[in-house]
């Protein structure tokens, strides 16, 4: 399975391709990026690890030779500039973002093509995508909140003195501001949570705290997430290939199925399997849950219509 990663020379790119290369699931890695010297670059950097790795094609490209490629991964976005508001930047990345979904068209791709889109914001983009292309839209899907519930798991385990991969515990909802921590299915070795010493309000008030100013942290200490967001991104990537058909939350259309969410992109419980989204999942949560899980609908749709009012006015004859 060939996957081409557009934005392979930033960090949150090389970093999944680093990730895949290490799980060995995919059989080429295509790295893309508008600076093509970084591309290349970091395509040889992989490629002089793979006699260590795993036996993969991994070069650098450019859209054309993307065109049979099995899985598009889309990590390019712009930072913020100093004094611009939210909705600025995420105009200007919707701009980044239509010219990526352009190049794609104009060279071509499979039909049975999927496209996970990793780029922020990553819910509206997933949208958009959904929209734009002419692929099924279970094809397309998000990184959704895969990474702050990897977040929020290594966290509550590091507070408590846990296993990382015995503790199970989601983040549904907007990558973003309005996300919604699930601690009604929290659970470690197959234990409730709130059943061991310690866990109270106050500790689960400061572990979701925490997880939801994790980015900003990140960025702060380092300049931006990179290594989790890979393996996050690999994670996603090995299901679909081994058609795991896992339960993940990633961000895609929702049709009224989860919660009576319907017509925006969000992280609902997935089933992710070969052929991308195969199903979303309504699991019983407690009441105020799916109240902040809809609310965090109603939030991303509100995104959503200033955006595409704002692209309206950009091409409304002057």
């Amino acid at each position: 399975m060939k996957v081409t990663i557009i934005g392979g020379g930033g960090r949150v790119g090389s970093n999944a391709a680093f990730a895949l290369q290490c799980q060995g699931v995919v059989s080429e890695i295509q790295i893309l990026d508008a600076n093509t010297e970084m591309a290349e670059g970091e395509a040889l950097d992989l490629l002089h690890g793979a006699s260590v790795l795993a036996d993969q094609r991994i070069y650098s490209g450019d859209y054309t030779r993307a065109r049979d490629s099995d899985i598009f991964v889309i990590t390019a976005g712009l930072r913020r500039k100093p004094d611009e508001s939210r909705l600025d930047l995420i105009n200007r990345n919707v701009g980044l973002f239509r010219q990526i979904l352009n190049s794609i068209e104009e060279a071509g791709y499979s039909a049975a093509a999927q496209f996970f889109i990793v780029s922020n914001p990553v819910d509206i983009l997933t949208h958009l995508a959904a929209q734009a292309l002419q692929v099924p839209k279970e094809q397309v899907y998000g990184l959704g909140t895969m990474l702050d519930t990897a977040r929020f798991r290594s966290l509550i385990a590091d507070e408590l003195g846990l296993a990382p991969t015995q503790v199970k515990a989601l983040i549904l909802g907007e990558h973003g501001d309005s996300m919604v921590p699930i601690w009604s299915s929290a659970c470690v070795g197959g234990l409730p949570l709130e059943g061991l010493k310690g866990v109270n309000p106050a500790l689960q008030k400061k572990l979701f705290e925490r997880t939801q100013g994790s980015g900003a942290e990140v960025i702060r200490r380092k300049g931006g997430a990179g290594w989790a967001v890979g393996a996050t991104i690999a994670e996603v990537v090995r299901a679909v290939v081994h058609d795991q058909q896992s339960l993940l939350p990633v961000s895609s259309v929702q049709t009224g199925k989860a919660y009576g969410i319907r017509d925006i992109s969000i992280s609902v419980p997935t089933v992710v399997g070969r052929a991308g989204v195969l199903d979303h999942v309504e699991v019983d949560l407690w009441p105020k849950e799916i109240q902040g899980l809809q609310a965090s609908a109603r939030a991303l749709k509100e995104t959503f219509t200033s955006i595409r009012r704002s692209e309206s006015s950009n091409f409304a004859p002057g």
